[in-house]
C-alpha cells in the first residue's frame, strides 16, 4: 500500500517521511483544496526529501475553469517543477460542461515530460467520474487519478472508486482513494474497494486539523494498519 501525505512546508515534508510516507503531495493554501506553492518551497522539499514530491498546479481556487492567462501559469508552473527537479505535478482541469478540459490537458501532457501526473478531485465534480476516466486512459502521461468517488468523502464514495479501480486496473492510470479516509475506517476501505494507493490530510495531523501540524502516533498508528492489511 503506498501513502501519500499532503505538505505544506520543508517540515512538513521531512516529517511526512521520517513518519513514513511514501510520496508527498506539496500545496499551498491547503484549507482551499490545495495551490501551487512557491518556487522556493518546491526547490527546498525537493533537496530536502529522498522520496517522491508532487506539486500541486492549481492557481486559484475559484473553480476548475481556466482562461489563457491562468493555462499560461499553468504551463509555466510545470516547466518550473521539472527544472526544480520535482517527481510530478498534479492538475486537474474542467469546461463549462464539467467535462474534462482535453484541450488544457493536451498542453499539460505536452509539458510534463518524464514527470508523474495525478489527475485531481476535478474529476470528483465531472458530470460522469466513469466517462472522465475513460478519457483520461487516452492519455499515457497520467499515472494517477486522485478521488474521492465524487462525494465529499471516499467512504461515501467506495462504490464509484471501486469501479475506477476496475475501469483502470490493466492501464496506466492508478487511482489514488482521499478525502474522508481515517485510520478507523482506512482497513475496510481498502478491502472493500481494492485500492493501492492512499492520500492523506488531515487524518494525519493534530487534532485533524489541516492547518496543524503531523502527528507522528497518528502516522504510527497508520502505518501499522496499512501492514496488517
Amino acid at each position: 500500500m503506498l501513502l501519500e501525505v499532503i505538505a505544506t512546508n520543508v517540515k512538513d515534508a521531512l516529517d511526512a517521511q521520517r513518519f513514513g510516507a511514501n510520496r508527498i503531495e506539496l500545496v499551498t493554501g491547503i484549507k482551499e483544496g490545495g495551490l501551487t506553492p512557491s518556487y522556493a518551497t518546491i526547490k527546498q522539499v525537493v533537496q530536502n526529501v529522498s522520496i517522491p514530491v508532487h506539486v500541486m498546479i492549481r492557481p486559484h481556487s475559484r473553480s476548475f475553469l481556466y482562461d489563457q492567462y491562468d493555462q499560461e501559469v499553468i504551463l509555466s508552473d510545470i516547466s518550473v517543477c521539472n527544472e526544480l527537479g520535482a517527481a510530478g505535478i498534479v492538475f486537474g482541469a474542467l469546461t463549462k460542461e464539467n467535462t474534462i478540459d482535453e484541450d488544457l490537458l493536451k498542453k499539460v501532457t505536452a509539458r510534463v515530460k518524464n514527470m508523474n501526473l495525478t489527475f485531481h478531485r476535478a474529476i470528483d465534480e465531472s458530470n460522469d467520474l466513469l466517462a472522465a476516466i475513460n478519457t483520461l486512459k487516452n492519455y499515457p502521461e497520467i499515472t494517477h487519478v486522485l478521488t474521492s468517488g465524487g462525494v465529499a468523502s471516499a467512504i461515501d464514495g467506495k462504490e464509484i472508486i471501486k469501479n475506477m479501480i476496475e475501469l483502470t486496473s490493466k492501464s496506466h492510470i492508478k487511482i489514488l482513494a482521499g478525502s474522508g479516509l481515517s485510520i478507523e475506517n482506512i482497513t475496510d476501505f481498502i478491502e472493500y474497494t481494492n485500492v493501492e494507493e492512499i492520500h492523506f490530510g488531515s487524518g494525519v495531523r493534530k487534532n485533524n486539523s489541516a492547518i496543524e501540524e503531523i502527528d507522528s502516533s497518528l502516522m504510527e498508528r497508520l502505518r501499522r494498519k496499512l501492514i496488517r492489511g
